[in-house]
């Protein structure tokens, strides 16, 4: 539902699962005398009652809210998941804080400790300068041939694709490298080689015009900046060179569209395909500097990327190549660097491309860098002080409600042949359920944690992840591996395992509150929850089989009716405009809006099945069906500055939140529960609403 991914089809943000086995004690319950919001659980205050549900359901839920709140400095957007956020953030800095000022912390409480204490300490980062970057840098400037090139590349490539985008700073490799379960052989791991390169989020801003030839620009002179305050000998003509180059590796990329077709991205290679496939790059020095030299399978996602980069690196010159590197290092290092490296970047990537006038405090930054090394570790100290065993409980129900109504669903869907549902029946049985954190304790004990060392401790935990990952080659796959944070408000489908992630933090008010109406947490949480389940089902969902395998278990006549289904919500999206020069892609978001249109259809039967036999009450003049709807609504309520919205627009899988809200005008229940006629601007017709799953 929730995670930006870099793969779609592969990490999408339940039959009844056996829980876990705790991997922390769980806190006791809180007592909730009265929920975070209003009197049942929805801000009825945030409404705008002038407008009719059936004209805009996002401004009639949440108008008023939109109109008297102002985005924080610090933030591009502002929203019901950044309240969570900011709960979660809140909580966490007092543990690392605890942490970094115990001086009787061992273990992995020490290095968190350190780990933050190294990145608060600006004097000291500020006294070193560049000096922790000089041996990389002099690496770089030491390349003189193709073979060197490749050999620094491969010994430089990690596993960071950026699946999940957690900071929003785009510090590509050439090549990404993501290492999981076969697409087409589920009892193996493989390595997966992504398209990479661009410092832009995407093709688009190197090769169209208008908004992205102001970026564009600026783009080169945030390039020309970091190199200058770098010593860079004529900075500005090296800049020249990196965009020339990044513009050509743009050309041959592929697109947002066709990156999310999993069909296009299952292309096993050999390692020695790679060499006739994508001549250019010396592909087995490449191969053994990153470690992956006794590697024979590989799955390359975009083929033809890959090959048209290949290319570039046996032809673009090699002083082009090293500017490249060059700026790149120094981009991705900029936060461990003095001020004015740090403020450069920002300065680019969170107010130019995002619009935020404001940086993030440093404790803030502290938080994330944290999580990006020992992650997990803070999950567990989390998970310890937070999440509570009845809440977790309470997650289980409704998991298990969902499941058995989505599997109503499968049931009763006309266009789908007894085969198909059979199969279908099949994946919905075997989907597994993670809920608040994961199954065991990741091992950091091989990691080095300095408290004097910020840029040291980035690299050796980029390092220390990039290892983990190539030791799982060779192994079965882990099927409990977490992809998120137990502390990230988040949500996640894993179709390659049948598998569902939801974290502990996103189980908290507006999704989920204890003192809440039942159709409140329905609509929020329970709509979440059934937006995950149906990503197992939806065009990228559906093309795997139970076991996590590519594989086609429709009907030939089936898959055409559900194909067409998701063309009509398609174009139902291509229609949303939310500036005049810039449309929503329904194609690139259908996922994603498949998952909300059957995730909520499936929540307002689970809870219509848990009302049984229970008084339908009206509060504060909400019906219960028309509560279950707003908690929907409340849950996406948010406001995004334009230079974010519009690079979203352009590369995100998600639409923009108040279109996400607008996929009620699916809902037959919805039009019932405010009487929306004809005339109103959302009305659809009963044959024009979309009824996947």
């Amino acid at each position: 539902m929730l995670a930006v991914t870099l793969l779609a089809g592969l990490l999408s943000a339940c039959a009844p699962a056996s829980p876990p086995a705790a991997a922390a004690p769980a806190a006791p319950a809180p007592i909730a005398p009265k929920p975070a919001f209003g009197s049942f659980g929805f801000d009825s205050a945030g409404m705008d009652r002038s407008v009719a549900p059936g004209d805009d359901f996002f401004a009639f839920a949440n108008g008023a809210w939109v109109r008297s709140t102002e985005i924080p400095a610090d933030r591009s957007d502002y929203g019901a998941f950044s309240l969570i956020d900011e709960q979660a953030e809140r909580d966490v800095r007092a543990i690392v804080d605890a942490a970094a000022q115990d001086p009787a912390a061992t273990g992995d409480r020490r290095k968190v400790g350190d780990a933050y204490a190294a990145f608060n300490d600006e004097a000291g980062i500020e006294a070193r300068g560049l000096q922790p970057m000089q041996d990389e840098l002099s690496r770089i400037a030491s390349i003189a041939d193709r073979r060197g090139l490749a050999r620094h590349l491969g010994g430089t490539l990690r596993a960071d694709v950026d699946l999940l985008n957690r900071t929003n700073y785009y510090s590509p490799r050439l090549f990404g490298l993501w290492i999981s379960q076969s697409l087409v052989r589920p009892s193996e791991v493989v390595p997966y080689v992504v398209q990479g390169g661009l410092g832009l989020p995407d093709r688009a801003f190197y090769l169209e015009d208008g908004h992205m030839a102001a970026v564009r620009e600026a783009y080169g002179a945030y390039v020309a900046r970091i190199l200058e305050l770098a010593g860079t000998p004529d900075s500005a003509a090296a800049a020249k060179r990196t965009l020339a180059l990044e513009t050509a590796i743009a050309r041959v990329h592929a697109t947002q569209v066709e990156t999310n077709d999993v069909r296009r991205g299952a292309n096993e290679w050999q390692r020695g395909d790679f060499a006739r496939k994508a001549p250019g790059v010396d592909w087995s020095t490449y191969f053994e500097a990153a470690g992956l030299g006794n590697q024979d399978d590989f799955i390359v996602w975009q083929p033809d990327a890959v090959s048209g980069i290949s290319k570039l690196v046996a032809t673009a010159p090699l002083e082009s190549w090293r500017a490249w590197l060059r700026f790149h290092a120094l981009n991705r290092a900029a936060r461990f660097l003095p001020k004015a490296f740090d403020e450069a970047r920002f300065g680019f990537y969170g107010t130019t491309l995002s619009g935020t006038p404001q940086q993030r405090d440093r404790w803030k930054r502290a938080i994330d860098v944290v999580n990006d090394a020992l992650g997990e570790a803070v999950g567990r100290l989390y998970v310890e002080k937070h999440f509570a065993a009845s809440t977790r409980a309470r997650a289980e129900q409704m998991v298990t409600n969902l499941t058995a109504a989505f599997g109503r669903r499968i049931d009763q869907a006309s266009w789908m042949s007894a085969a198909t549902r059979a199969r279908a029946r099949a994946k919905l049985a075997g989907l597994r359920v993670a809920i608040g954190y994961p199954v065991g304790r990741r091992d950091y004990s091989a990691l080095q944690i300095r408290r004097d060392d910020a840029f040291g401790n980035a690299q050796r935990a980029s390092l220390f992840e990039y290892r983990r990952n190539l030791a799982k080659l060779g192994r079965p796959p882990d099927r409990d591996e977490w992809y998120l944070l137990p502390h990230e408000v988040n949500a996640l489908n894993i179709p390659l395992e049948n598998r569902l992630i939801f974290p502990a933090a996103i189980l908290q008010p507006p999704f989920f509150d204890a003192a809440a109406d039942d159709a409140i947490n329905y609509g929020a949480i329970g709509a979440t929850i059934g937006h995950e389940i149906s990503h197992s089902f939806d065009n990228s969902g559906a093309l795997f089989d139970e076991a996590g395998k590519l594989a086609n278990w429709w009907t030939a006549e089936d898959f055409k009716r559900f194909d067409a289904a998701g063309a009509a919500l398609a174009r139902q999206y291509d229609a949303y405009r939310p500036f005049p020069d810039l449309a929503v892609n329904g194609r690139l978001t259908l996922g994603e809006n498949i998952a909300d249109v059957a995730g909520l259809a499936t929540a307002f039967d689970a809870w219509q099945a848990s009302q049984r036999g229970l008084p339908a009450r009206t509060l504060e003049g909400f019906t219960p069906e028309q509560r279950f709807f707003l908690g929907y609504g409340q849950s996406w309520r948010s406001k995004t500055r334009e230079p974010a919205q519009r690079t979203r627009i352009i590369s995100d899988v998600h639409a923009p939140d108040e279109f996400r809200t607008e996929t009620v005008r699916n809902q037959d229940g919805w039009y019932a529960a405010f009487g929306v006629q004809p005339r109103q601007r959302r009305y659809l017709a009963p044959e024009q609403r979309v009824r996947i799953w």
